[in-house]
């Protein structure tokens, strides 16, 4: 659905239709980032991920306003309701995306192109929003299609005339390559999608590792990848939680607090899928917008947030640098495992202390269903966090590969 978070807002309050309209985070909390602009705002060069002071300066007359994620969730929902009309085979990508497999719909509506035609003009009449389609054999190319021409259109990308159409594409536009990988494969002379298609796999592997693989099948229109049943469960590949603090962190003690307090919902989310975490990753955003990751295994697979936080906390002493304040941190559990699989226990490592923290946890986590979560939480909590009051959950795109 094309600039999704805007569209709906637009929809939502008509007398913005036609202006430069941009969803974004809450300035007084330092979350002041583009998450969404019009047709108009993006025409007036505002881009999505920027701070709101850098947009108005491109487009002094930009409307911002907050985000509504039960509307998106709402809207989402409604427009999934229309495509299980032509098939139960669904797969989110996303608020706003989603995979859809209609081979067995060919029979009753028509071939990919016509469905495509037939969903576009229903989401239109019946959601007052528009879809960018992308037609094709498989996956990554439908993909590929329904980015290529926006807003309000349908793409078809064939056996016979995808060299023309995708192998001039930039490869950082292939699913899976990111910024990092753009790098490496940049100083290669690896440019477009064609470049990445015509390198030789082992040369990629030995670069990128099984990813490289990968990528030249999808480069090459080998993605073989199914389209999940609407409502199939996805498997968990990692569970973390991320905030912009409200001040800049300059001491250890400050990201101590912070890491803490954002395992707590690490921790409750890997409860509620019956996991625990075999290692942890830091991820780190200084105040000049640079970041960096570090990550460690973990003594003692756990889903106990103290135990987390604090191997977290470990890491990050021992690898970050100081040369720069903080802006915002991330705490991931990672090598995740089931609950139910025996712990191996070993001389080097003193499992009863984890044992009675997991315990302790227990206890109180049962209060916090009962009475609240400010019942009882642990004492390093009640200082200045300089995080939001209220830490918002992130909406986290189902459905993406993991790498």
């Amino acid at each position: 659905m094309n600039a999704y978070y805007a569209s709906v807002e637009i929809k939502l309050n008509p007398s913005l239709h036609g202006k430069p309209v941009a969803v974004a985070g809450s300035q007084a909390d330092r979350n002041g980032i583009i998450l969404a602009k019009s047709e108009e705002a993006k025409q007036q060069g505002v881009k999505t991920g920027e701070v709101i002071w850098q947009a108005k300066q491109k487009c002094p007359n930009l409307i911002t306003v907050p985000p509504q994620y039960d509307q998106y969730i709402l809207h989402s929902k409604l427009a999934h309701n229309i495509y299980y009309d032509y098939t139960d085979q669904i797969e989110p990508f996303g608020l706003d995306e989603c995979w859809l497999d209609v081979t067995a719909s060919k029979a009753l509506f028509g071939g990919g192109m016509q469905i495509a035609k037939l969903i576009s003009n229903r989401v239109k009449k019946e959601l007052k929003l528009t879809l960018s389609i992308g037609v094709s054999f498989n996956k990554i190319f439908a993909k590929l299609g329904s980015d290529m021409n926006k807003p309000d259109a349908i793409t078809y990308v064939s056996r016979e005339n995808y060299t023309d159409l995708i192998f001039k594409l930039p490869v950082r536009s292939l699913l899976g390559v990111g910024y990092a990988t753009e790098r490496k494969l940049t100083k290669y002379n690896i440019l477009t999608i064609g470049d990445l298609a015509r390198t030789d796999p082992a040369f990629l592997q030995s670069k990128l590792g099984i990813n490289g693989i990968k990528l030249w099948l999808w480069a090459n229109g080998l993605d073989n990848g199914r389209v999940r049943v609407y409502g199939e469960s996805i498997p968990v590949k990692t569970v973390g939680h991320g905030i912009t603090t409200t001040e800049d962190l300059y001491t250890d003690i400050e990201v101590w607090r912070v890491l803490l307090a954002l395992s707590e919902n690490v921790s409750k989310r890997l409860r509620s899928h019956s996991l625990r975490a075999s290692g942890v990753q830091i991820g780190v955003r200084r105040n000049d917008m640079s970041s960096t990751e570090f990550q460690a295994p973990l003594p003692y697979a756990t889903y106990n947030a103290f135990y987390i936080s604090q191997n977290g906390f470990i890491l990050f002493k021992e690898r970050y640098d100081w040369k720069k304040p903080i802006r915002s941190l991330t705490i991931t559990a990672i090598n995740l495992e089931s609950s139910d699989i025996p712990r191996q226990i070993n001389i080097f490592h003193d499992f009863s202390k984890l044992a009675k923290l997991e315990d302790l946890e227990d206890v109180m986590f049962s209060l916090h269903q009962r009475y609240g979560t400010k019942s009882v939480y642990p004492a390093r909590l009640m200082e200045n966090l300089k995080i939001a009051k209220q830490v918002p959950y992130d909406i986290k795109p189902p459905g993406l590969p993991v790498f």
